[in-house]
Formats: structure tokens, sequence, C-alpha cells
């Protein structure tokens, strides 16, 4: 059951860290700096820290596990 768990988690985890990755890599190839800039003046770091960028954002889009249930609203008292 845990490898399960584990194997979910990846399929979400990997396609953002690749995806991050790849625009990283993109983006110090067309926008990096020549030394100046910590992140970008390198192309292993840009892709580094836009792979846990792509890791963060992809997670805000994972489905949550709480289940919904339908809360009505309370009644209104008569004024």
């Amino acid at each position: 059951m845990k490898s399960k768990n584990w194997y979910n988690r990846l399929l979400w985890i990997i396609p953002g860290m690749i995806a991050g990755g790849i625009g990283g890599y993109f983006y110090w190839k067309f926008y990096g700096c020549d030394g100046t800039c910590l992140i970008t003046s390198s192309p292993v770091r840009s892709v580094l820290y836009f792979a846990g960028m792509g890791i963060l954002v992809n997670q805000m889009f994972k489905p949550s596990k709480k289940t919904t249930t339908d809360i009505s609203s309370p009644k209104q008292e008569a004024e």
C-alpha cells in the first residue's frame, strides 16, 4: 500500500520537475546573464531552480484528498 502512495506522489512531482527544468534551461539560454546573476548565470543553477519552481507550481493543481460535504447555509432568523 505504501509503494502505491509513493508512486502516486511521483506522478505529480516528476512532470513539474521536468517542465520546470526545461523552462529553466531555455530561460538561461535566451535571457540568462553573463555572471552577475546568481541563478541565471549558470545553466545548472537555472535548471535546478526552475525545476523546484515547477514542482511547487505543479503541486498547486494536485487534487486534494478531502471529501467535500454539502453544507447548507443556516436559516436566517425572522426580524
